[in-house]
């Protein structure tokens, strides 16, 4: 119940429409119960013009209504009959719809706000995060999950007050008529709970796991899509229609489990009731014909029972529902109740501008259990090209993405003109450095947008010197709307080469003070190579550059170079002195020359 009532607190904002909702059912419920109760005067008073017999005894204004009832002429009361119908339909629908209509509102106003607060917890948390969840799974909880929730919300809520409200009023009914008969009735509810509440319990297990599946499917289809290429490359694509079916048909198994145990509700608290039923009309049958019970009473008291079963029916429903929407809950607040990795100061300082040097003082980072990088210590002057290089997995590109504090070191500090990056804000920190990597990021928009991305107020002018700059304008000019030419997801309507310069035209109009160049020309051919590096040459200018580099030949030009090789430092300096040291730079390097 924990669980589920933390699940409500998404009402809180929305107190007041809930307020008149249940208000609406609250008259709703009424209406059905009078209606049920017009079986008396008519059986009795209007076809069978006899009196209303009720062995309880009743409250006087009740006893008095009764009565006034017994003295009408069945003429005359069944034309009041007759226009209270219609009154209390028409006034029933108009409830009906005010509360159906304020259910669904406040559904999808708690679907928006979920899924706004997981977009938005997700743009808080760390990249370390994002490292060990896959894109499919974090998609599915936005979609699917909260679309759990919203069924929950809409239907689940309503169906909890408004049966709830039907079960008192008919259980009111028959208590009014004949309390000794009443314990055929307050058995079977208990049986009836009994198998909700057993049911309900497996119900969770099973949709925790179908929506695990669901994350799956989702997963498989967003690498599917995203390696389109290379799976076409591989001749992979029954393999990937195998992998998909699989997971697909353990999602299917998995909701039948779930969809039997919800159908067994249905025709098991029907056949209780059922049973009920049975022994009440057989019992009060006796009544009626011993004259202690009028047949219209016994009918109200009948149908009471009878109507008991409808709201239990869709009772089941909704403990099932919520027991769904609690599983879905859980991974929910998994992502809300999840926090950052790197993280702001309480009153953070703010960096402006960048003066002196950049500095590693015995730096050392981890990813889990695997040391990436080993008591670093190094310093970056301004206006310096270090580059950086070293065999593959040997630390190179987690040693730049400390700088912006993508994430933090698990030894160390790192400072940035003599004041630890720590105690500046994030948005400061990451506004004074520029990064141009080798997978280059695009937005599904306009080349405008993207390059003027993080600065969507830039003048039209100020773009088309940036993208000039980066040797982007002439083939942006080419396309059919120019800078307002959509680029596809990933830029993929784009060649690599230009994807590239126009990521570089973006860090030039960020116009950063400190450069990061991870690889951003190793996936390149030698002619888009060429263009690209004249654009980053561009960029380098008066910058403070940390240049990753594959291609050694790219970085004999650096003010200096360090080799890393397993999280060390092993070798430093310029590019002529490491080749005299006959270390692993030269290796590389040699190495290079002969392919």
């Amino acid at each position: 119940m924990k669980d589920y009532f933390r699940l409500l607190k998404f009402l809180r904002p929305y107190l007041g429409k809930l307020s008149v909702a249940m208000i609406c059912m609250v008259f709703s419920a009424i209406f059905d119960g009078v209606q049920l109760a017009m079986i008396v005067p008519v059986a009795d008073k209007v076809l069978s013009n006899k009196k209303i017999i009720i062995p309880a005894k009743l409250p006087d204004f009740l006893a008095n209504f009764i009565d006034k009832i017994n003295n009408t002429p069945p003429q005359l009361l069944l034309n009041y009959i007759a226009l209270a119908v219609v009154v209390m339909f028409l006034f029933k629908g108009i409830f009906n719809f005010l509360q159906s209509y304020l259910m669904s509102d406040i559904g999808q106003l708690i679907v928006r706000d979920i899924r706004a607060k997981l977009n938005a917890k997700l743009q808080t948390l760390s990249l370390s995060y994002f490292t060990h969840k896959r894109g499919g799974e974090l998609i599915s909880r936005i979609t699917n999950d909260v679309k759990i929730v919203e069924n929950a919300v809409i239907y689940g809520s309503t169906d909890l007050v408004y049966q709830t409200l039907q079960i008192i009023i008919f259980f009111t009914i028959s208590l009014f008529i004949y309390a000794k008969f009443v314990f055929y009735v307050i058995v079977p509810l208990g049986l009836i709970s009994f198998m909700i509440i057993s049911v309900g319990k497996k119900l969770r297990k099973l949709s925790r796991s179908s929506q695990e599946k669901m994350a799956d499917i989702n997963s498989l289809l967003y690498e599917s899509i995203i390696g389109t290429r290379i799976v076409k490359a591989f001749n992979m694509e029954g393999y990937e229609i195998d992998k998909f079916n699989r997971a697909n048909n353990d999602y299917y198994k998995i909701s039948m489990k779930s969809i039997k145990r919800l159908l067994v509700l249905g025709p098991g608290t029907e056949f209780i009731g059922c049973l009920a039923g049975i022994a009440v009309f057989f019992l009060g049958g006796k009544e009626v014909i011993a004259g202690t019970l009028s047949f219209g009473v016994f009918g109200l008291f009948l149908g009471s029972l009878l109507s008991l079963i409808r709201p239990f029916k869709k009772l089941s429903q909704v403990h099932s529902m919520n027991q769904q929407a609690v599983a879905a809950g859980t991974r929910i607040y998994e992502v809300l109740d999840t926090q950052p990795s790197v993280e702001e100061k309480f009153s953070p300082g703010e960096l402006v501008g960048f003066n002196n040097n950049i500095a590693f003082q015995g730096v050392s980072f981890k990813y889990a259990n695997n040391e990436v990088l080993k008591d670093i210590n190094l310093k970056v002057d301004k206006g310096q090209i270090l580059a950086i290089v070293g065999p593959s997995g040997t630390g190179k590109t987690t040693l730049v993405d400390l700088i912006p504090r993508f994430y933090d070191p698990i030894k160390g500090i790192i400072q940035i003109d003599g004041r630890d990056i720590r105690e500046f804000s994030l948005k400061s920190l990451r506004q004074q450095i520029g990064i141009v990597t080798q997978e280059t990021i695009l937005f599904n928009d306009t080349i405008r947008a993207n390059i003027a991305y993080g600065r969507p107020e830039t003048p039209l002018k100020d773009i088309e010197d940036a993208a000039k700059q980066a040797y982007a304008h002439d083939f942006i000019s080419k396309l059919p709307a120019g800078y307002d030419t959509m680029i596809g997801d990933r830029g993929m309507r784009l060649s690599g080469g230009e994807r590239q310069r126009i990521a570089i035209a973006r860090a030039l109009l960020k116009n950063p003070p400190i450069l990061i160049l991870d690889e951003a020309t190793s996936q390149l051919d030698t002619e888009s190579e060429r263009i690209v590096q004249s654009a980053l040459e561009a960029l380098m200018q008066g910058r403070t550059v940390l240049v990753i580099a594959h291609r050694l030949s790219t970085v004999k030009n650096a003010h200096r170079i360090i080799v890393l090789e397993k999280g060390t430092i092993i070798e430093e300096g310029r590019h002529s002195d490491l080749l005299n040291k006959n270390g692993l730079y030269k290796k590389l390097y040699e190495l290079q020359e002969l392919q």
